[in-house]
């Protein structure tokens, strides 16, 4: 038993945090103003300089470049100087091509960042320098300008789980979602769904894969598994895009999605299957730390998946979203209420997808939390926003500007 944790669902009701949720389009929101910015050298205002960044390390390369492919096309470039970045696979920042169609996902084919595609950027390196440099060959290292916000398109580790957020508090630039602690906390979904059941929030069965147990002991985890039931979801604990996750519909299964999900990370999450419609709500917040949510969708499968893989979502078109999610109205309700309380137990800003399952009985229990979710004109996300009244644009452009109005340091 040694390494592996069980879990199960919470049924203590908890005291309610005082918060309130803003309307869907808050008025506070329209009332952010940019940092003034001027260029070096001269007192006439610039528009602000927003680094795109995507790309990076995980498994999840593409979806990113694929996100940013969509960013790029629908940002507003007269508002806004975009300065698109791009991280290899290997981790180097590079000074990519402003072309949607450069990272877009066609046929089947995903994009890579690759060196080739630009000289390379140095992060600014301490608080009162804020400029990015680029590195080309046999040439001295050149300014490209002070760099207002980050927009981190980049999904999964060594990008979404703080890491980068990390580095970016370090030299006080601000950027779009949530912070170290948030970030690092809702990637990793053991530490979630501790933190969830501590806050009373409604979670399905669970257990924990520490790194070696299934090594040291597989009989051991073959055991706690058995006690959830099947079917089961096995999940690398640390990664999304549903990257590495398996159903399994009895022990024949289970040894070889563990080994497959093991490829993606040290740490497994296996849960039991939950029967029930599977729902999604965004979230997103201003400046004042006011709250909104969309209005719940729900997910519905093409074809022959029988669960959101990485297939169904990117490559073979295999989803709908229905939005309004066809539920009673109080139902409805309370999917909104604990899209809002779980984004607070996270300490989430900026943005998060929250999904959900609703059972038969009409009750909601919380799957997970996405601080960074699929962010293509075509994912959940923006789709639901589309749903509420806030198109794609608009939507980076409250993202940005509430990222922009941001304080910097401890907050």
């Amino acid at each position: 038993m040694a390494g592996v944790t069980r879990a199960g669902p919470t049924v203590r009701g908890c005291a309610r945090d005082t918060h309130r949720q803003s309307p869907v389009l808050s008025p506070v929101m329209d009332a952010i103003q940019p940092v003034s910015s001027t260029d070096p050298g001269t007192t006439a205002p610039r528009k602000p300089r927003v680094a795109v960044l995507f790309g990076g390390r995980s498994s999840e390369h593409a979806v990113s470049c694929a996100t940013a492919s969509s960013v790029l096309r629908a940002i507003d470039h007269d508002a806004y100087d975009v300065i698109p970045i791009g991280v290899t696979s290997t981790g180097r920042w590079v000074l990519a091509a402003d072309d949607p169609d450069r990272w877009a996902i066609s046929a089947g084919v995903l994009p890579q960042v690759k060196d080739g595609d630009g000289p390379g950027v140095i992060a600014p390196l301490q608080t009162t320098d804020s400029n990015l440099q680029v590195l080309e060959p046999g040439q001295v290292p050149r300014e490209l300008g002070q760099v207002d916000v980050v927009f981190p398109l980049l999904h999964g580790p060594f990008g979404e789980d703080g890491t980068l957020q990390g580095l970016l508090e370090l030299t006080d630039i601000r950027y779009v979602g949530a912070g170290v602690l948030a970030s690092a906390a809702s990637m990793d979904k053991a530490v979630m769904k501790v933190m969830l059941k501590g806050a009373g929030l409604p979670i399905g069965e669970y257990v924990v894969v520490r790194p070696g147990a299934w090594d040291r002991d597989p009989d051991a985890v073959r055991d706690d598994v058995e006690e959830l039931g099947w079917p089961v979801f096995v999940k690398p604990a640390r990664a999304g895009s549903s990257v590495g996750i398996s159903k399994v519909d009895g022990p024949e299964g289970l040894d070889a999605a563990i080994v497959e999900a093991l490829k993606h990370d040290r740490k497994l999450v296996i849960e039991a299957a939950v029967v029930g419609r599977e729902i999604e709500c965004a979230v997103l917040q201003a400046a004042d730390g006011s709250v909104a949510t969309s209005l719940p969708g729900e997910i519905e499968f093409v074809g022959e998946h029988t669960f959101y893989d990485f297939e169904a979502k990117y490559l073979d078109n295999a989803t709908k979203l229905s939005c309004p999610a066809d539920l009673p109205q109080d139902v409805l309700a309370r999917v909104r209420d604990l899209s809002v309380r779980t984004f607070e137990a996270m300490n989430c800003e900026g943005l998060a997808r929250v999904d959900f399952f609703v059972q038969a009985d009409g009750s909601v229990v919380v799957n997970e939390i996405n601080t960074m979710p699929g962010f293509t004109s075509s994912s959940m996300y923006p789709r639901m926003w589309a749903a509420t009244g806030l198109e794609y644009p608009e939507l980076i452009d409250r993202l940005i500007r509430t990222a922009l109005a941001r304080p910097t340091g401890l907050r």
